[in-house]
C-alpha cells in the first residue's frame, strides 16, 4: 500500500497580492508549517516537461501568454508578495511572480498525479497557490489564474490513458471553471458542495451537464450558515451516489477550507469533524473504485488557523490509508 505524500514549493509564496488581500502567502505557509510540525514533510519534485502543453489543453494559448506578459510587466518589489497589479478583475492581484507560481502549482499537481499513477504514492495533498477552480479557459477570476485541478483531470484522460476521473470540490465557492471545462466531456465527472446563492453565482442543483457529460455534473447548493450535518452530509451522500454510478479510476479533490467556521469569507459553520467526514468518504470512494488513487489540491481557505486545521485533518485521514511521510 503506497504512502501519503505532501507536495509544496516555496516559489508559490512569491505570488504577490498585496498586504490586505485575503489570498496571501501566509495561508499556505500556515498549512505547511502545521503539517510539517506533525511530521508530514513536503516534497518538491520538478514539474513534468509537458506542463505547458497540459495547461494549454484547458486554457487558450493566447490567454496563457497574456498572463505571462502581465506578470513580466508587473512591479517586482521586495518582499515580492507586496508589489502587484490587477489581471482581468479587481479580485485577481498579480505580481512579477504570479505566472511562475501559477505554472509551478500546476506542475507540482501533475507531478503528484504522476506519482499516484505510478504507485509511488497512494494519495497526495498539493499545498500550493494561487487557487484555480474559478479560472476559465480565457479568463482569470476569483483569485484564480490557472485551473490546476482541471489541467490534471484532462491530462489524466488525454495523456495518461485514464478512462474516468472524478473531481470533487468542497470549497465554499462553486468551482465554475472546472464545471465549465467538463460540462460536455463525459470522461470527467464533477461534484461540488458550496454556499448558494453566493460567488460566483453558478452551481444550482439544476446544472447537471450536457451531451456526453449529461448527468455527470452534480451540485449540492446550501444556504449560509450550513454546518457539518448539512454541508458534509450533503457532500457525502452526493459523492457516494455519483461514484457508484461513474466508477472513477482516479479521484481529484478541490480542497478549499473556506467553509470552515472561522473563515472570514465563507459564512458557513463546518468544523474539523465535517472535513474529517468528507475526506473519509473520499478516501473510501477512491479505495472502492480507484485503487486508492487520490490527489487533493488546495483551493480556498482564508483563516490561517482554520485552513491549517482543515489541511491537517485531510492529511491525517489520507495517511490512515497507507504509510505516511513521518
Amino acid at each position: 500500500m503506497g504512502r501519503f505524500a505532501l507536495y509544496h514549493d516555496p516559489l508559490v509564496l512569491e505570488h504577490g497580492t498585496g498586504r490586505f488581500h485575503p489570498e496571501g502567502p501566509g495561508r499556505v505557509a500556515a498549512c505547511v508549517a502545521r503539517l510539517s510540525g506533525e511530521g508530514f514533510l513536503p516534497e518538491a519534485p520538478p514539474s513534468p516537461s509537458r506542463t505547458r502543453r497540459a495547461i494549454e489543453r484547458v486554457h487558450a494559448a493566447p490567454y496563457v501568454e497574456r498572463l505571462r506578459e502581465a506578470s513580466e510587466a508587473a512591479p517586482d518589489g521586495f518582499p515580492r508578495d507586496q508589489a502587484f497589479t490587477f489581471f482581468d478583475s479587481p479580485d485577481n492581484a498579480a505580481s512579477a511572480a504570479t505566472f511562475d507560481a501559477a505554472v509551478r502549482a500546476v506542475g507540482l499537481s501533475l507531478a503528484a498525479s504522476d506519482a499516484v499513477l505510478a504507485g509511488e504514492a497512494r494519495s497526495a495533498f498539493v499545498a500550493v497557490r494561487p487557487p484555480g477552480h474559478h479560472a476559465r479557459a480565457r479568463s482569470a477570476m476569483g483569485f484564480c489564474f490557472l485551473n490546476a485541478v482541471a489541467v490534471v483531470a484532462r491530462d489524466l484522460v488525454e495523456e495518461r490513458g485514464v478512462s474516468r476521473v472524478l473531481v470533487a470540490d468542497f470549497d465554499v465557492h462553486h468551482g465554475n471553471g472546472t464545471q465549465e471545462t467538463f460540462w460536455e466531456d463525459g470522461r470527467v465527472a464533477f461534484l461540488s458542495v458550496h454556499r448558494y446563492p453566493f460567488y460566483p453565482g453558478t452551481g444550482g442543483a439544476d446544472e447537471t451537464g450536457a451531451g456526453r457529460g449529461a448527468g455527470l455534473t452534480r451540485n449540492v447548493p446550501l444556504p449560509a450558515g450550513s454546518d457539518d450535518a448539512s454541508y458534509a452530509g450533503g457532500f457525502v451522500a452526493a459523492l457516494e451516489e455519483l461514484a457508484d454510478r461513474f466508477r472513477p479510476e482516479v479521484v481529484l479533490v478541490s480542497a478549499g477550507f473556506d467553509a470552515h467556521v472561522r473563515d472570514p469569507l465563507g459564512g458557513m459553520a463546518v468544523t474539523a469533524e465535517g472535513y474529517h467526514a468528507m475526506v473519509t468518504a473520499l478516501r473510501s470512494v477512491a479505495g472502492a473504485h480507484a485503487d486508492g488513487r487520490l490527489v487533493a489540491l488546495l483551493e480556498g481557505g482564508y483563516d490561517h488557523q482554520g485552513t491549517a486545521e482543515g489541511a491537517l485533518t485531510l492529511a491525517r485521514v489520507l495517511a490512515d490509508g497507507g504509510e505516511t511521510t513521518h
